[in-house]
């Protein structure tokens, strides 16, 4: 004897075929609907994990320091290429030095640009010693201006340079002084008092340079 169909009770009879797979059909596209929807949630979960672990767990490290320009190294090898010594500024505490090379042309030129190492100070000072020169090379980088006063600073005396209007490079205060063979060129924009505290730090290496030739 062949099982009956069980009687639906909201029908009152058993389910008809059609019934029955329409039925099956709702229930697993039901399933399909919430497996997705975990699926969804599943996958939103690992992703805030993931960016947890990149947040937190991924070591960051220091951060990167300024490349520190080795003054010394590169003045050597500069003194060695035009077989004289050329000037090295102390920077002290005050300064930290932004560059330094040497520059080649019609007149090389040793250069080493400075700035204050405190966040609170501003402006810049570039020591230029031009090789075999004269006050004459020096409009060439102060945008053709010429001396407009001069002053002592440590016993020597230096050209100044007054610049009514800041040069293209930003310059608004200048004073160079002749060292031996050499010109030695101190601009940039800082005070006049600044800028001379400056020079006289240097003073006995241009007397140095002075000598040697």
């Amino acid at each position: 004897m062949s099982k009956q169909p069980p009687i639906v009770a909201e029908l009152g009879r058993p389910e008809t075929p059609a019934e029955t797979a329409a039925r099956k059909a709702e229930f697993s596209r039901n399933y399909r609907a919430s497996q997705s929807f975990r699926n969804l949630i599943a996958a939103l979960i690992i992703t805030l994990a993931v960016v947890a672990i990149i947040i937190f767990g991924v070591p960051r490290g220091q951060p990167a320091t300024e490349h520190e320009i080795d003054v010394d190294r590169i003045a050597a090898d500069v003194e060695s290429t035009m077989q004289r010594p050329v000037i090295i500024p102390d920077q002290g505490d005050f300064w930290r030095v932004n560059a330094a090379s040497l520059e080649g042309g019609a007149i090389n030129v040793w250069k080493v640009t400075l700035a204050p190492a405190a966040e609170n100070e501003r402006g810049f000072i570039t020591v230029a010693q031009a090789f075999d020169a004269d006050a004459s090379w020096a409009p060439q980088v102060l945008n053709g201006s010429a001396p407009t006063d001069t002053t002592r600073i440590g016993g020597l005396e230096w050209d100044v340079y007054s610049l009514a209007g800041k040069t293209e490079n930003n310059v608004s205060y200048a004073v160079g002084t002749q060292a031996g063979d050499d010109y030695v060129l101190l601009y940039g924009a800082r005070s006049a008092d600044s800028t001379a505290e400056f020079a006289e730090s240097l003073v006995p290496q241009i007397r140095t340079v002075s000598e040697a030739e």
